[in-house]
């Protein structure tokens, strides 16, 4: 959902169950072997994974259409010292130069599944050729959401091979909330 009222009231309600306060496990196995670039963090919520990329010397741009989301990864952007490129907005709404690797944790399970193939285009236009796209495909194994489960199967098929290379098999990372994520590696072609 791009409901920009729906998702500030998720914040001021206390209700994000998709924050896990800390960055991903998964995001820790990619950094051994990523190095610093310049990528893109949509939908990026509190931004742990932007605040990780920062102080790894990541040139970072975060996207967010919730105002406290935005504000939260401003406070902890300036108390420790980093910078990266905050956007406040409809990602929809945006055209950006292709970054060279782009983080996709929580924002594809929160768009409603008919707008999936305009984000996958989104993607595909905001990444350069042979760029990575580290993916976190929520598994929630049940109807409606957001989240919305991201069958791999279905994945494969939104992500479809004449456009992305999926060289991993995928690994399970568990979810503070009880269901879990599969991690992949997806390349651009």
């Amino acid at each position: 959902m791009t409901d920009k009222a729906f998702w500030e009231g998720k914040y001021h309600n206390n209700e994000t169950g998709w924050d896990r306060g800390d960055f991903s496990p998964a995001l820790s196995a990619w950094l051994e072997t990523l190095k610093p670039c310049r990528i893109l963090v949509p939908g990026c919520g509190r931004g742990h994974e932007v605040i990780e990329l920062a102080r790894r010397g990541f040139d970072v741009t975060a996207v967010d259409i919730a105002t406290p989301a935005i504000e939260h990864m401003q406070a902890m952007l300036e108390k420790e010292g980093l910078t990266a490129t905050l956007i406040h907005g409809d990602l929809f709404n945006l055209e950006l130069k292709p970054f060279d690797a782009i983080y996709e944790q929580t924002c594809l399970c929160a768009l409603q599944p008919a707008q999936w193939p305009d984000y996958e285009q989104w993607l595909y236009n905001h990444l350069k050729p042979e760029g990575q796209l580290l993916a976190l495909f929520m598994q929630t194994n049940t109807e409606g959401g957001p989240p919305f489960h991201c069958d791999v199967t279905e994945m494969k098929t939104l992500f479809d091979a004449s456009r992305w290379l999926w060289p991993d098999s995928g690994n399970a990372v568990p979810h503070p909330s009880g269901r879990h994520e599969v991690a992949h590696l997806i390349l651009r072609n």
